[in-house]
């Protein structure tokens, strides 16, 4: 199996792409439909003779591609293989990568006891704990959260709080989840539009879904 690549290495063997966080991304922009979901098809292909499973996004007109090797935690010579495979691909069909555009995001919650906050965003986000410090969506379709360790409390309220959207027959359980899991009720005022909740150190989460959104019907 291919070893893991020194983020320079990987950076430098794909340079169409990006290294963001332990992976290479590549961002493409089609003139229509028709092509974003023949350069889909055609970078499926790819992947599957290669057996690599890279994620796929497509949203209206752009196409996003990240590979990396999840044994490794990076990048290896497999992904840079597919990656050039795919650049030869984007060359013939006419279009270009925009690696401007490209962002990763991650939210950073800092605490003074991690145990005790970590349980709450395990359970409000649905995710799986990677180790103490670190909770990541395995589908990668959401933003990893991860903990810092504070040295003293802050005595101003949390500025920011964080909105997950969740289907409207999974909200309850989550709330439950959530409550036994440390976490605390602050507002159900607006529910079941939404529910305020908090970890043990006030961090706050509103659990979200469409109900009671519509205006109420007119006569």
């Amino acid at each position: 199996m291919s070893e893991k690549l020194s983020r320079q290495a990987a950076s430098d063997a794909l340079p169409t792409w990006r290294f963001l966080l332990q992976r290479m991304h590549l961002t493409v922009r089609a003139p229509d439909a028709t092509t974003v979901f023949d350069l889909v098809a055609r970078i499926g292909s790819l992947a599957a003779s290669r057996g690599r499973h890279p994620d796929i996004d497509v949203r209206g007109d752009v196409v996003h591609l990240a590979v990396s090797t999840g044994s490794r935690d990076g990048v290896t010579d497999d992904d840079i293989a597919l990656g050039r495979a795919v650049d030869e691909v984007v060359a013939e069909m006419g279009l270009a990568s925009e690696p401007g555009s490209l962002t990763v995001v991650e939210i950073a919650i800092d605490a003074m006891d991690i145990d005790a906050v970590r349980p709450f965003w395990d359970a409000v986000l649905g995710w799986d704990v990677v180790d103490r410090d670190d909770l990541r969506d395995r589908r990668r379709m959401g933003p990893a959260v991860w903990f810092q360790q504070m040295d003293e409390p802050r005595p101003q309220r949390n500025r920011i709080h964080i909105d997950v959207t969740v289907a409207h027959d999974e909200a309850q359980g989550r709330i439950e989840r959530a409550l036994a899991a440390g976490g605390h009720m602050v507002s159900d005022a607006r529910a079941p539009a939404f529910w305020i909740l908090a970890d043990p150190e006030g961090n706050e989460a509103c659990v979200c879904t469409w109900q009671g959104r519509d205006p109420a019907p007119t006569a």
